[in-house]
């Protein structure tokens, strides 16, 4: 009986140059990636117009065909078809090999990228889905169509808030699937990151374990962090490879997971999260001597590490300096010196998706570019910039001399409003109702937005970042 994707595995083998022109045949999370002996042989015409490819990238030595979500489904079909079973464990046995060698030649910050991004990419339909509900949220509440104390927008917000609350949760399920981890043992993870007990804000006493110190991040909680459950899953998904061969058959079904899970959360707390908060203390402290000496430098740094921070779950290193300085002066600077980088970010996607010809990216940027609007900048970085690499510095660039600008002509905030362009209102003098501030922030957000775009329109180039 015929599969789905019979006929397109089929259009595939015939137009690649047939199975016996393949030496390698593997594939990633949205192509088929062959290594063709004579890739003069493919018929690339023909490929680009079948249904169901969205296009034929060859870079690298590698024949690359798109094909979206579904390509572990169509290499399964491939193989099946084209009867490359010995093929694909030739490439299986040889992947350690290959990988090392990768490794040689692949830098740690590229190496750091491609996880990264790996880990985000099916979470970014939901990102950008909770970003958008949350920007609509914060616009019916300005327009007073909606109580935000209302049963209904408490609803509707705890929708748009999960995956940003439960992100641990989330990453720990897609870090699972990237490392090779039992999925479940990855949720596990994540979900102990989020327990009520972790997350109580000082409620319940975790000061210790073992007797070993517990430092805790400086926000309290690990919920919306990032690093940690990648760290712990992939230290998870080695050490569970290097013991669970020695597990009796009899007993590994609940041996396996009790002591991949007990390590790994142990260490987390007490190497993993201490370490990052170590870091997250020191950059505070650098951050607030920079903002007391010079505010058009520190809107310049801020301005430009805030997305690498934001990458790292660093970011929160600022956080309590922020709420500190409302809760004691009424005004603050930091979310200034960042406001641009929302802005720079949706500029780039918007110049990115009217330049690229690369119809899988294209589906990526129109909800990244809805997000961005609404302050959600992580679809923008995570599936665009951020695996493009120059697009995410170039945002960079531009965000630190929009925070520059307006810490240099003394623009703060008064109220926590809503984030992106339900943001612009916080910047209104609550005590004289001058409106200066906000003005210039949108000004300077608009600028950022456009140069972006006009950069991104100018320089990008799909063969260049494929």
């Amino acid at each position: 009986m015929a599969g789905k994707y019979d006929a397109l595995a089929r259009i595939i083998l015939q137009n690649i140059g047939g199975k016996d022109n393949i030496n390698e045949f593997t594939h990633c999370v949205t192509r088929l990636r062959f290594k063709l002996k004579n890739e003069s042989a493919a018929n690339d015409e023909i490929l680009k117009d079948t249904d169901g490819i969205i296009s034929v990238i060859k870079s690298g030595g590698q024949y690359m065909v798109v094909i979206g979500n579904h390509v572990g489904d169509v290499y399964d079909t491939v193989i099946r078809v084209g009867h490359l079973e010995n093929l694909s464990n030739e490439v299986n046995e040889n992947k350690k090999e290959d990988n090392e060698g990768k490794k040689k030649h692949q830098s740690p910050i590229n190496a750091f990228i491609s996880v990264v991004s790996g880990v985000f990419l099916p979470t970014l339909g939901v990102l950008s889905a909770c970003g958008i509900l949350k920007g609509f949220l914060a616009l019916f509440v300005a327009l007073g169509w909606l109580n935000d104390t209302s049963s209904t927008y408490n609803i509707l917000s705890a929708l748009g808030d999960t995956i940003f609350y439960f992100l641990p949760v989330a990453l720990g399920y897609t870090s699972a699937k990237r490392f090779k981890l039992p999925v479940m043992e990855g949720l596990i993870i994540g979900l102990t990151l989020c327990h009520p007990f972790v997350i109580g804000g000082g409620k319940y006493i975790l000061d210790e374990l073992f007797m070993i110190p517990v430092i805790m991040p400086l926000s309290n909680s690990y919920t919306g962090t990032v690093l940690p459950v990648i760290i712990a899953v992939a230290f998870a998904a080695w050490f569970e490879r290097l013991y669970a061969k020695f597990i009796p058959n009899a007993i590994k079904m609940f041996a396996v997971p009790l002591i991949t899970c007990f390590v790994t959360i142990c260490l987390t707390f007490l190497v993993i999260g201490p370490i990052a908060s170590y870091i997250s203390q020191g950059l505070g402290v650098c951050f607030q001597w920079i903002s007391q000496n010079s505010p058009v430098v520190f809107g310049l740094v801020v301005g430009f590490f805030w997305q690498i921070l934001t990458v790292f779950g660093l970011h929160w290193s600022l956080i309590p300096i922020h709420l500190n300085n409302l809760a004691t002066t009424g005004t603050d600077i930091i979310c200034i010196a960042s406001f641009a980088t929302t802005f720079a970010q949706t500029g780039a996607v918007i110049g990115i998706m009217c330049k690229t010809k690369n119809k899988s990216l294209k589906r990526l940027c129109l909800p990244a570019i809805l997000s961005g609007i609404a302050g959600v900048t992580e679809p923008a970085i995570y599936g665009v910039t951020l695996p493009k690499k120059w697009p995410f510095i170039r945002t960079c660039i531009i965000s630190a001399i929009g925070g520059a600008i307006m810490c240099g002509m003394g623009v703060l905030i008064y109220t926590k409003t809503g984030m992106g362009i339900f943001a612009y209102t916080q910047s209104i003098n609550t005590a004289t109702g001058d409106m200066t501030g906000m003005w210039i922030s949108i000004v300077v957000t608009l600028a950022s937005t456009l140069v972006c775009f006009i950069i991104e329109l100018v320089w990008y180039k799909d063969e260049r970042y494929e």
